[in-house]
Order: structure tokens, then C-alpha cells, then sequence
């Protein structure tokens, strides 16, 4: 399986059977340019253009925007209703978090999380290998809560996503920086892509990736 960060809440997730695209967005909005992409399968969290942006996608791709679950070309896919602010969506709206499970490997997409989840819809969610996760606030959960949950969930991998970056128009959200000084790992070389097989996680201490965009 192969990870690559297109920015925002946006990864493509590729594997030997399918091409996955997360919440592409607007590039006037986010202030980076969105790649020339194509993709099996588009998940949207929630419909604000930072990640909803279908257009940007080459191909016919499945479309998925609502809670349930799916299945195509080898990839499984459950949405999970949640909130984009800590008031039940009365702010915002709603926000939908997308496990996907493909070779063996399970990753948790939390979209524009608001707030940290229940217990007992974590249970529902169960184990997670690789947790993408928002972490800039503002909009979503911020680098203390973000860290909350990562204790919560428990992933092999933590890939943080959603933070604010010098070139980008969303100047409210907090640097990536925040988090990692939260969460105790300050000195991490960004990776072009990340690569990983089952058998990579099992015994693994759980570490961060930061992924450049």
C-alpha cells in the first residue's frame, strides 16, 4: 500500500487493486495546488469545497459523502456519522470519519473531526493501524485533542493532516508543529510517500509519519 499527502484533509491511497482520493478541495480556498489525480473511489467527510471538490478528480470514480458501508475492487469502507464542532453540528454540520480496510491494513480518515468521539463509537470503529488525523483546531480538533485521541485509538501509524502551513490562506489553523511537540516527536523528516505492508505494523511502537504535501 502506498500513502501519499495531497494536502488539507487530502491522500491518495493506493493498492494493488484500487486508487482511493480523500477530500480533495478547491485550491483558491486551501492556497496549494491540487494534483492531477485519478481514483476508484472519492470520500468526501463533509460538503465545504476545502473537501469536497469532486471536479479536481479524473475518471468515474465511486463517490461516497454518507454514512454505511461499501465495498469496491478490494477495498471495504465504513462512514461514521460524527460533528464538526463540539455542539452536535450546530455550528458546522456534520462530519463523516471513513475506515477503509485493504490488504490487510485498516486506516481511520477523521475528515473536519470536531470533537473526540464517544467510546462507545470507537468500540464501533475498532482497530485502527494507520489514524489520519486533523490536528490544526480552529475547525477541528487541535494538537492537545488530537493527541487525546491518538491514546484513544491506539494506531501503529499517526499521520497528522489539516494544520496550517506558511503559503496557506487558512492562517487560523496552528502549525503541525503544535502537535508534534504534543505528542513528543519534534524531529521528523517529511516523507514524499509512505509505503507499508501488514507485516511492517506488527510489533510496531507507534510512531508519527509526516507526509509533504
Amino acid at each position: 500500500m502506498e500513502i501519499k499527502y495531497l494536502g488539507h484533509s487530502s491522500f491518495q491511497i493506493k493498492t494493488k487493486t484500487a486508487c482511493v482520493v480523500t477530500d480533495p478541495f478547491d485550491p483558491k480556498m486551501v492556497g496549494l495546488k491540487f494534483p492531477k489525480t485519478e481514483a476508484d473511489i472519492v470520500t468526501i467527510s463533509h460538503h465545504h469545497h476545502d473537501h469536497d471538490m469532486v471536479n479536481q478528480i479524473e475518471g468515474s470514480p465511486l463517490i461516497l459523502d454518507w454514512p454505511g458501508q461499501f465495498e469496491k475492487m478490494g477495498v471495504r469502507i465504513w462512514g461514521f456519522q460524527t460533528y464538526h464542532d463540539k455542539k452536535k453540528g450546530e455550528e458546522r454540520g456534520k462530519n463523516i470519519m471513513y475506515k477503509f480496510e485493504c490488504e490487510q491494513i485498516s486506516i481511520l480518515h477523521c475528515g473536519d473531526l470536531g470533537t473526540i468521539p464517544e467510546d462507545s463509537m470507537l468500540d464501533e470503529i475498532g482497530e485502527t493501524d494507520i489514524l489520519l488525523v486533523p490536528v490544526g483546531g480552529t475547525y477541528t480538533l487541535d494538537a492537545a485533542e488530537a493527541a487525546e485521541l491518538v491514546k484513544k485509538v491506539e494506531p501503529s501509524i499517526i499521520i497528522p493532516m489539516h494544520y496550517g502551513f506558511p503559503e496557506g490562506l487558512m492562517k487560523e489553523l496552528l502549525p503541525l508543529s503544535e502537535f508534534l511537540k504534543k505528542i513528543g516527536t519534534e524531529a521528523i523528516v517529511p516523507l514524499d510517500k509512505f509505503v507499508v505492508k501488514k507485516e511492517d505494523l506488527l510489533d510496531l511502537e507507534m510512531k508519527v509519519v509526516v507526509l509533504s504535501s
